[in-house]
């Protein structure tokens, strides 16, 4: 199981949250290819650049595993296992929210960071954090 550390953020802040969070992680040291950051709402930036070059190419920089790598909560499902996975609660129907929450908790090696609403993240991972 995964040490979970919850970032408040409103919705609309839960984006830059995470990317503070993954600018603290590299800059501790971390790997970029151990950090997977997914989003419940819409897109971060990084991926919707990316998607725009195609799926086959977005997806083989996640199999590439060799940087940071941005995912929409839709497509969880396809990520892959990575020491730090940081979620980003930005806007979406609480059931997407949860499944996303849910899903990283099982991906997430070592750290799971999510950024949102502390009350709606307790609720769904069942766990005072």
């Amino acid at each position: 199981m995964p040490q979970i550390q919850l970032i408040p953020a409103s919705a609309g802040g839960a984006l830059d949250a995470a990317d503070e969070a993954v600018d603290l992680l590299l800059d501790s040291g971390r790997a970029p290819g151990d950090i997977l950051v997914l989003t419940t709402g819409e897109h971060h930036p990084w991926a919707a650049h990316e998607l725009s070059f195609g799926e086959a190419a977005y997806w083989a920089q996640h199999e590439a595993g060799e940087d940071v790598f941005f995912a929409g909560a839709e497509g969880a499902d396809r990520v892959q296992a990575r020491p730090v996975v940081i979620v980003a609660v930005n806007g979406a129907a609480d059931d997407a929210a949860a499944r996303a929450l849910l899903l990283a908790q099982k991906r997430a090696g070592t750290l799971l960071i999510v950024c949102g609403d502390p009350q709606q993240i307790n609720t769904v991972l069942g766990v005072g954090v």
